[in-house]
């Protein structure tokens, strides 16, 4: 027997027409490209969004049609996530931090009939394009005052402001299954070519209503929300979809990433929730100290992308009185999967032991299920100590790749395995301890890299570090630390070596410490461990 239930299909449009209808006058605010601060409503916004869905007509775009973007955090990045998806065709956002190879080889994979760009990215264009022959055109995310006299792009450059002013706001959202898809993201493809993750209308509207909950990002139409984490990275962690869900103000930083700029935005327009990867929080922390500044409305902060080190949450939290929140996720799983917050049980306990906590990634949000596993695939007991690899599964957890291996394939156990190593405490907290393939196998016993490079960057010497494991002909591998110093700063290895007793297990202690002036990094901000690991190919200790 079925329930007696409207049927009223999961929408991306239903998200901005909820905004428009009841939070009308709630301000996004976005700091344009061309300069200066753009303002206007969510009912503006859904104007504007249904004046895009008539001009994509016009320009032929229908049902299952790519349609990439090139932008930032920005109000006409917002219309594209809704104009885009609303008219039934599919958001391609693209990563321009990718090598070019990596986006040429995006471009072509997704066949993206049209590709929308901020000003910032026309040079990047104009290499790309003569290698993406399949892109219809090219549209410039601004006005006409502000178009190039001229540009290599082949056929004409379509001006974004023009094509939304030739179109009347007069159109009417299609109504489609909700499985239909909605948006893509590519992973930043470290060890192979990236593989396309497509997201559906109801995967999408799930997330964003997990996402929402009060132990996740906790949204309310009396929040003011600044997604630091670009709308180009996995969807700028499913913000642009929650706020509007719940009439939050939206602010979007534009390419204005420094410090200096995050926090004029926060003071002025009185942020009250943030979101972004660690590499922000670290200059935004030294910017704070140097000038000894205080925010006065920002509360809230999520830290994700990568792993948070202890020193960071520490700082946030008795320095400036942020209460940040470890988060977890992936391209794959849309892409929220835990987040860390205090069940009530632990409100009575210390401080260091709440700390211990937090350090984690966190319980899985509403949505998504969780387990390790051994090598052999049988299950691992959730006691905080046993780790394995971490498998997950859920309405919002990719299913296959898009236009990629045997359907099915990926998935055929019913879950998803993520490539990360973890702990679940019995408390249901997940911990990650390493990537599979950087997890050191020292002697038999599993050594994380994660844990040891968190104890070296809380040294007051060191900007960054990273763990890699060396071939060893007694112990299979030993672990050797990579050192980036702070400009300035002095330390030796063995003060390295000794500022870890008393941390970890005395065998987990490196075997070597090597100082380097840099380390490399994924487009995302990541640390690059394939590359270490050809730069120290043959090292001995």
């Amino acid at each position: 027997m079925l329930g007696l239930m409207m049927n009223q299909p999961l929408r991306v449009a239903g998200l901005l027409e909820h905004a428009a209808k009841w939070h009308a006058d709630t301000e996004i605010v976005s700091r344009r490209t061309e300069g200066g601060i753009h303002r206007y409503t969510y009912h503006d916004a859904h104007q504007r969004s249904k004046q895009l869905a008539n001009a994509l007509r016009s320009l032929g775009i229908g049902m299952g049609d790519r349609i990439g973007t090139l932008a930032w955090n920005n109000h006409r990045h917002f219309e594209l996530y809704y104009g885009v998806s609303g008219l039934g065709a599919i958001c391609h956002t693209i990563n321009p931090r990718l090598f070019a190879e990596q986006l040429v080889f995006i471009i072509n994979h997704a066949e993206d009939s049209y590709i929308f760009l901020d000003l910032t990215f026309l040079p990047l264009a104009e290499k790309l394009a003569p290698q993406c022959p399949k892109v219809a055109g090219w549209v410039l995310l601004t006005d006409r005052a502000h178009m190039p006299a001229d540009s290599s792009l082949p056929g004409e450059l379509l001006c974004y402001e023009e094509l939304l002013a030739a179109q009347s706001a007069d159109f009417e959202w299609p109504v489609f299954d909700e499985n239909t898809a909605s948006s893509l993201c590519y992973t930043s493809g470290t060890t192979d070519e990236p593989k396309g993750v497509l997201y559906s209308h109801r995967s999408t509207l799930l997330h964003s209503y997990a996402a929402s909950l009060p132990d996740c990002f906790s949204c309310s139409a009396r929040d003011t929300v600044l997604p630091v984490v670009p709308m180009f990275h996995v969807n700028a962690w499913g913000i642009p979809y929650a706020a509007p869900m719940n009439g939050c103000k939206l602010v979007l930083p534009g390419p204005g990433l420094d410090a200096t700029s995050l926090y004029e935005l926060y003071e002025q327009e009185k942020v009250t929730f943030t979101a972004g990867v660690p590499t922000i929080w670290f200059g935004l922390l030294t910017f704070m100290r140097e000038k000894k500044l205080r925010f006065t409305t920002l509360r809230r902060m999520i830290v994700g992308g990568a792993s948070c080190p202890p020193a960071l949450l520490k700082a946030f939290d008795e320095e400036l009185n942020i209460e940040i929140r470890h988060a977890w996720g992936m391209t794959e799983t849309s892409p929220l999967g835990t987040a860390c917050t205090l069940k009530a049980k632990h409100v009575q306990l210390s401080e260091d032991e709440q700390f211990a906590i937090q350090t984690k990634q966190g319980r899985a949000i509403f949505g998504v299920d969780m387990k390790i596993v051994d090598d052999a695939g049988q299950p691992l007991p959730h006691d905080g100590a046993a780790f394995g690899d971490l498998l997950v599964r859920g309405p919002f957890i990719v299913g296959d790749y898009f236009r990629a291996g045997t359907p099915g394939e990926l998935t055929k156990s019913g879950w998803f395995k993520t490539g990360d190593v973890a702990t679940i405490d019995p408390d249901g907290f997940m911990h990650i301890t390493d990537r599979s393939k950087d997890v050191i196998k020292s002697g038999g016993e599993w050594i994380s890299s994660i844990d040891l490079e968190n104890h070296a960057i809380a040294h007051p010497a060191v900007a960054e570090a990273a763990v890699i494991g060396i071939p060893h002909p007694k112990w299979s591998e030993r672990p050797l630390l990579i050192v980036v110093r702070k400009p300035g700063a002095e330390v030796s290895k063995e003060e390295l070596l000794q500022f870890f007793e008393g941390k970890i297990a005395r065998w987990w202690t490196p075997d070597a410490v090597e100082f380097v002036d840099q380390l490399p990094h994924t487009a995302t901000g990541k640390l690059l461990k394939t590359k270490l690991r050809q730069d120290f190919a043959g090292y001995t200790f």
